[in-house]
């Protein structure tokens, strides 16, 4: 699957992250988990925003060329983040997922458009007896 957007456009005109694009060097779930609830309550209606899980970035720019991610590890990376969807944000929310060869390595890229069921709150924690929510 493809995302609404053009991949190397993003990366290559040097986009400075904002609140609608943000890049992660590495897999960190819960920090994924709290960008994945902001794009869901989708704020300003800007229909969400984009996570590339595998790019570092410097001052808001993408670092290029991308740290990756291991190939072997991507398929239960967007298990979990399935998991994290049905556990971690209230209600339930489900990002469209999409893997990226860039220069090479292997990078996840995640669309969260707006949510239907709006607003929506994240654990705070990924602790099996976590009891404390955010929005």
């Amino acid at each position: 699957m493809t995302l609404p957007i053009n991949i190397k456009d993003v990366l290559h005109a040097r986009t400075v992250e904002s609140e609608r694009l943000k890049f992660k060097q590495g897999w960190n779930p819960l920090a994924v988990l709290h960008t994945l609830c902001a794009f869901a309550k989708d704020f300003h209606n800007l229909d969400g925003g984009y996570i590339f899980i595998g790019v570092a970035e410097n001052n808001g720019q993408p670092v290029l060329p991308p740290a990756g991610l291991n190939p072997s590890e991507i398929d239960g990376i967007q298990k979990e983040i399935l998991n994290l969807g049905f556990t971690k944000i209230q209600p339930s929310y489900h990002p469209i997922a999409a893997h990226y060869i860039i220069e090479g390595r292997d990078n996840l890229a995640l669309w969260e458009s707006g949510g239907q069921n709006r607003p929506y709150k994240a654990a705070d924690t990924l602790g099996r007896d976590s009891n404390s929510w955010s929005y």
